[in-house]
């Protein structure tokens, strides 16, 4: 397994893609803090970041990546080797290369820029959403065997968690503006791992503002450690939960 990870890991880091997505982020990074007058406009820069640009390209190259890997699976297969572990060593592999690029494009800048408690939280949930994103790729890419319909799925899967989400819960605060339905927002809010990530970020940066319905009243909530503790249990079973129905699914499938 370590073997296979080792591969997988020294394809990725070669792979251009790769590189292109490490240097952008890091001169997005550097930038944000070299151009604002102070560090807090430049973390709230970054933030924007780790919210669309990192899941998008994290489920993008993750799709891509298992499809273009077809026959190396195929391969891997033939041999004496259990598919869990297979499935396995592309998850690691790849949530790996995905974390490091983004540790190395804007965690190095936000631990130098911003060395607390803040910048720490930023990079962690940075590294979350990246492996979440590739754990929706794992499962975008085995609902489907057709790669033009897997990639679309995963723009979709992006496009409901960055956009659509926010919007559907604006609507319905809207019409149920009336009735007690707080405890029912932050229920809905677990379904969204952007939003979770949006919201401890926020709690610690105090810019209620920027925080939105959903993350507004999470605050009034769980505006203590609890709530962070509660977050950080959904966003890894945001992590856990599509990968290993991805596993099932690739155990029983026929390749």
């Amino acid at each position: 397994m370590n073997r296979i990870i080792k591969i997988i890991l020294s394809d990725i880091i070669r792979n251009k893609i790769i590189l292109a997505y490490t240097l952008i982020l890091s001169i997005l990074s550097w930038s944000s803090f070299a151009l604002e007058d102070n560090s807090a406009k430049g973390l709230l820069t970054i933030l924007n970041v780790i919210l669309f640009t990192v899941p998008l390209v994290s489920i993008l190259f993750a799709t891509i990546y298992l499809y273009n890997s077809a026959e190396f699976i195929e391969l891997l297969l033939s041999q004496p080797i259990k598919r869990r572990k297979i499935w396995l060593s592309l998850f690691f592999g790849l949530s790996t290369a995905m974390v490091l690029a983004f540790f190395i494009g804007a965690g190095i800048p936000l631990l130098i820029n911003s060395p607390d408690s803040v910048g720490f939280m930023m990079l962690l949930n940075g590294c979350l959403i990246s492996v979440i994103f590739v754990a929706l790729a794992f499962l975008s890419s085995i609902l489907t065997r057709d790669k033009a319909k897997g990639i679309g799925l995963a723009i979709m899967i992006w496009l409901y968690f960055a956009l659509l989400f926010d919007g559907m819960v604006l609507f319905l605060l809207f019409q149920l503006a009336e009735y007690p339905i707080e405890n029912m927002m932050v229920g809905i809010t677990a379904f969204s791992p952007i939003d979770l990530a949006r919201i401890q970020i926020l709690l610690h940066l105090d810019v209620s503002a920027m925080m939105g319905y959903t993350g507004a009243i999470f605050k009034d909530f769980f505006g203590t450690s609890v709530g962070l503790v509660v977050s950080f249990v959904l966003l890894s079973l945001w992590a856990i939960i599509p990968f290993f129905i991805s596993m099932r699914k690739f155990n029983k499938k026929d390749l």
